[in-house]
């Protein structure tokens, strides 16, 4: 397989190739992103494979908006209320899933990480393939994100259909929380600070 370049111009390639189940990577607001689209389960499985073996996580789900996120998880008022404050940006949230779903999706779970990115060019390719997308970090497992095309490209050059050049706007992957019970649980430290969190918990 020979990985394809391109530009954030390049958009309809980007969003053709995605609907084809192609893999892609590119810049993220935190960091280097790998993407298939959404409700594709070879297309999963391709990224998957590109990484060097199975994730045993789910793949974190990207939005490009709250109502998107309200079709496949259910979002309390707590939930919703987080996502005004820091979304789009560096924050997930796990949330309990949507019946419809698929279970190969979340690994059989029934939560599921939702972000929705602060980039331009990521929330016009989700509206332009009109579905989310499933989108991980861009290395081989065991191994660091890139940070650039070049450092992504050393270790994903032929496992991956394509690659959108450019440079993420962080260096520091999102804050996870996981709202799926009546608990919040930071479950990862990253752009979103525990502080910054439970000022607006404590509002809403």
């Amino acid at each position: 397989m020979k990985t394809l370049r391109l530009d954030k111009k390049d958009i309809h390639t980007v969003v053709e190739l995605l609907k084809e189940g192609k893999v892609v990577a590119f810049p993220t607001d935190t960091v280097y992103g790998l993407a298939v689209i959404y409700e594709n389960e070879e297309a999963l499985n391709a990224l998957k494979k590109s990484k060097g073996r199975p994730e045993n996580k789910p793949i974190p789900t990207m939005v490009a908006s709250i109502e998107q996120m309200e079709t496949i998880a259910y979002v309390d008022e707590k939930a919703k209320c987080l996502a005004n404050a820091f979304m789009p940006g560096g924050f997930t949230m796990i949330l309990k899933k949507k019946e419809n779903l698929p279970d190969y999706i979340t690994n059989g779970l029934d939560t599921v990480g939702i972000r929705m990115p602060d980039d331009e060019f990521i929330l016009n390719l989700i509206h332009l393939c009109n579905k989310p997308l499933l989108v991980t970090s861009a290395n081989l497992s065991g191994l660091q994100p890139g940070n650039t095309t070049e450092e992504v490209l050393e270790q994903l050059d032929g496992r991956i259909d394509a690659i959108v050049n450019g440079t993420p706007a962080g260096t520091m992957a999102s804050t996870i929380v996981d709202m799926s019970s009546s608990k919040l649980n930071i479950i990862r430290d990253g752009a979103i600070t525990k502080e910054e969190i439970m000022e607006v918990v404590n509002k809403c």
